[in-house]
């Protein structure tokens, strides 16, 4: 039997973090070596987090300081940073200097170019010389990059909902790349875990709401691999709606057929394209958000409205698996060159 890879969680006490210790603990090749919160250093990792309470590994671990001195004498290869945007950078410099390989929960690095970030997020970029050597995350775009980089920046939750189903179609030239349209709703630990006055349960509950207009941070990276796809620049309407479930993504997408394409085309260049894609599930059925909660699956379909002209696509996903902690799993299970699929079915 080889070895267990030993990793280390920085930010282990927000809905994500919390999802990637839940998904690491049933990974039958990682052995964990340490898990940071400040909030809660000194405790018992089960006493925090009571569904991993029974888990041995996790039962042992106490939350330690996030200390760079600590994190690099724990012994781990691979260090998952769960933190906002801006500090998870100040981990992932001296970590890459210190030859560890990354993956960053975060939107730190995702986007090449640092005057989109500033743009987009409203500051500097906080390591502009790692953007270079930064891997965009979502593995089925960039499954070889992600293999042998040192640092990846793991995929957004509604971009991974969005960029899955348009990459095929516009690599592949299918649709009017001029008129792309989209509308998403996300449950709400999609906003993180703090106390906010519109997050709060008599706030969103049977409420829906729109938000984040006209330019929501991950429109930035929606448009930034949209671009690559289809060679040239692509802008689109992007409106992200707050849903009142807890987790899950659902996506509508509302585009135009390319000049001479036939609707048939469409459907089966998406199974075509996902044939042996372990965690896209293309189908006639229209997705729903229970049958992808809690999973690393990423589910997707198409209508067209002959009335109208309109091409509709459509896809879900769990905000908190393929749109974080799974999908940080699935780009560290490729950088360690271990099954894709291990620890996520």
């Amino acid at each position: 039997m080889s070895a267990k890879v030993p990793v280390a969680i920085v930010g282990a006490n927000g809905y994500s973090g919390e999802e990637l210790c839940s998904i690491l603990a049933g990974h039958p090749d990682v052995q964990v070596m340490a898990v940071t919160s400040r909030q809660h250093a000194g405790k018992p990792v089960g006493e925090v987090l009571p569904r991993l309470s029974s888990v041995r590994e996790f039962s042992n671990l106490v939350f330690i300081e996030s200390s760079m001195d600590l994190l690099l004498k724990c012994g781990a290869e691979f260090y998952f940073l769960a933190l906002p945007h801006g500090l998870a950078a100040e981990y992932a410099v001296p970590l890459w200097r210190a030859g560890k390989r990354i993956v960053d929960l975060s939107a730190d690095f995702r986007l090449r170019n640092a005057e989109v970030y500033r743009e987009f997020y409203g500051e500097e970029h906080p390591a502009v010389e790692l953007l270079p050597e930064a891997i965009y995350g979502l593995p089925e775009l960039h499954r070889e990059e992600i293999r042998t980089a040192k640092l990846v920046g793991s995929a957004g939750c509604y971009p991974t909902s969005v960029l899955l189903v348009l990459v095929p179609l516009l690599r592949a030239g299918l649709i009017d790349f001029r008129d792309i349209a989209v509308a998403s709703a996300s449950g709400v630990s999609g906003a993180g875990r703090k106390a906010e006055a519109a997050l709060l349960f008599g706030e969103c509950n049977e409420s829906l709401r729109a938000y984040g207009l006209p330019k929501h941070r991950h429109l930035s990276e929606i448009e930034q691999e949209l671009s690559l796809a289809a060679s040239r620049q692509v802008t689109i309407t992007f409106v992200p709606h707050l849903a009142p479930m807890t987790r899950g993504i659902h996506t509508t997408i509302f585009t135009r057929l390319a000049d001479g394409v036939a609707e048939e085309k469409i459907l089966s260049a998406l199974e075509s394209a996902y044939a042996d894609e372990p965690f896209v599930r293309v189908s006639k059925n229209l997705p729903d958000t229970k049958n992808v909660s809690g999973t690393n699956f990423c589910d997707i379909s198409a209508r067209f409205d002959a009335r109208t002209g309109r091409l509709i696509l459509l896809s879900t996903e769990d905000n908190l698996v393929k749109g974080a902690a799974g999908q940080a799993v699935q780009n560290f299970n490729l950088m360690a060159g271990l099954g894709e699929t291990a620890g996520l079915l």
